[in-house]
C-alpha cells in the first residue's frame, strides 16, 4: 500500500469513528431549519465542532453574521489551501428539502478527517460556511468580499437522486415588478380606477406566451407577491417576483430584457405604471473542474458508489457555487440519497435528508471530499493542472 493509500484508509476510518457525531450534527440541523442569513444555530453548531478540534475559526466574515472560515494548517507548510464549502440554510415552508444539513456536515466531517493526517503532508484545510444559498447568494457576497482570493480549490457535495460530479447549473437573475394604478370602489365607481392587478395578470400571461419560444436551457418562473387588499377595491398596487435562468449569463440577460418588455406591455394595456428592479447580484452558471471531478469520481468509486453522467435533458437549477467556480477551480458534486422519482425541494426529499440513505450519503461525501483533498495535498501538480484548466476558461 502506497503512502497516499494509507492516508486515505486512515481518513475513511476517521469518518467511520465519527459516524454517530456526524449523523447527530446533521439531524440536529435538519430538525431546526433556518432561512437565509438566519442560520444562527446551524453555524454555531458547526463552528463549535471545528473549534473544539483545534481549528481556528473566524465568524461573521464578509459582514455576514452566519458566515465563517475555519482553518487548520499542517506543520509541514500552509499550501495548497483546500476549501470545503458548507451550506446550512433551509427552504421556507419545506425545511431541509434540499439537504443542506448534509452539505454542511459532510464538509465538516471531511475537514476533521483530513486534520487527522494533515501534519504528515503540507497544506491548509478550510471549512467556509456560506449562508443563504437558497436565496440571497451568500457565496456571491463572500466572493466580492475576497473570502476566496487565497483559496487554491473549492469543493462541496450536494445530496441528490443521482451521483455525479460534472453537472453544470443555470445562470439566474431575479426580477422584481411593482405595478401602480388608481384605487376605486369596484362596484360603485369602477370607471374611476386603474387596476394594478390587471397589469400584473397581463404580465404573467405575457410571460406564459413567451415560454412557447424558449430555448431548451431557459427557465422563467415567478409568483405574484401582492395582489391587492380587498375584493371590493380596485387594486392600486400589486407586485410579482420572477427568476430568469439560462445556461449562459448572456442568454439569461437577453431573456430578462424580454420579460421586462412583458411587464411594460401589461402595464401599458391596463393603463398602469410599472417599476422594474434587477438586483445587482446574480447566480453564475457552474463551471466544474474536470481535474477535481476525475479525482473525486475515482474516490467515490473506491467507496463503492457508481458515478453517473448528468442527465441528457439538461434539467437543473442554479447555485451560487457557480460564482465561486468562476474565480477558483471548483467541484460541486452530487451524491444519491433518494430514488430518481423523488423531486428535489419536496417533502419526500426532506425526509430523505434525515434517513438512513441520507446518513450514508453524508458519510460517503465526507470520505470522498477528504480523500480528494489528500490527493491535492500529496501532489501539488494536480492543483496546477486545475488552475491551467480554469485559466483557459476564464483567463
Amino acid at each position: 500500500m502506497s503512502n497516499i493509500d494509507e492516508l486515505k484508509q486512515r481518513i475513511v476510518d476517521e469518518v467511520d469513528t465519527r459516524r454517530e457525531e456526524l449523523i447527530r450534527t446533521s439531524d440536529t440541523i435538519h430538525a431546526k431549519p433556518e432561512l437565509a442569513f438566519q442560520e444562527f444555530e446551524a453555524a454555531a453548531l458547526l463552528t463549535s465542532v471545528l473549534e473544539r478540534e483545534g481549528f481556528t475559526v473566524q465568524r461573521g466574515v464578509a459582514g455576514l453574521e452566519t458566515a465563517f472560515v475555519a482553518s487548520y494548517t499542517s506543520q509541514k507548510g500552509d499550501r495548497p489551501i483546500v476549501a470545503l464549502l458548507a451550506e446550512y440554510d433551509a427552504l421556507a415552508d419545506l425545511g431541509h428539502a434540499c439537504g443542506h444539513n448534509i452539505i454542511g456536515t459532510s464538509s465538516v466531517g471531511a475537514a476533521l478527517a483530513v486534520q487527522s493526517v494533515l501534519d504528515e503532508i503540507p497544506g491548509t484545510i478550510q471549512v467556509i460556511g456560506t449562508p443563504a444559498e437558497e436565496g440571497g447568494g451568500g457565496k456571491i457576497i463572500m466572493v466580492e468580499a475576497g473570502v476566496f482570493d487565497d483559496v487554491d480549490v473549492a469543493m462541496m457535495v450536494h445530496p441528490s437522486t443521482r451521483t455525479m460530479s460534472r453537472r453544470t447549473s443555470l445562470a439566474c437573475y431575479e426580477l422584481k415588478m411593482e405595478f401602480f394604478g388608481q384605487a376605486a370602489h369596484a362596484a360603485g365607481s369602477p370607471d374611476k380606477g386603474i387596476n394594478a392587478l390587471d397589469a400584473c395578470i397581463l404580465t404573467y400571461n405575457n410571460i406564459s406566451a413567451l415560454r412557447q419560444q424558449l430555448a431548451d436551457d431557459i427557465r422563467i418562473h415567478g409568483i405574484i407577491t401582492h395582489g391587492g387588499s380587498a375584493p371590493n377595491i380596485i387594486p392600486d398596487y400589486t407586485a410579482a417576483e420572477f427568476l430568469v435562468r439560462a445556461a449562459e449569463k448572456d442568454h439569461a440577460l437577453a431573456m430578462l430584457d424580454k420579460v421586462e418588455d412583458c411587464a411594460r406591455a401589461g402595464a401599458l394595456a391596463a393603463g398602469a405604471e410599472v417599476r422594474l428592479t434587477r438586483p445587482e447580484k446574480y447566480y453564475a452558471n457552474m463551471a466544474p473542474s474536470s481535474v477535481l471531478a476525475d479525482l473525486f469520481d475515482a474516490n467515490l468509486t473506491t467507496l463503492g458508489r457508481e458515478v453517473q453522467l448528468p442527465p441528457s435533458s439538461g434539467r437543473m437549477g442554479s447555485t451560487d457555487m457557480g460564482n465561486v467556480s468562476h474565480i477558483v477551480p471548483a467541484l460541486h458534486s452530487y451524491i444519491t440519497i433518494a430514488p430518481e422519482e423523488v423531486a428535489g425541494h419536496s417533502p419526500e426529499f426532506r425526509a430523505a435528508s434525515a434517513s438512513p440513505e441520507g446518513h450514508a450519503g453524508l458519510l460517503d461525501a465526507a470520505k470522498a471530499l477528504a480523500m480528494t483533498a489528500v490527493d491535492l495535498f500529496s501532489n501539488p501538480d494536480l492543483v496546477d493542472a486545475a488552475w491551467e484548466e480554469h485559466q483557459t476558461r476564464f483567463g
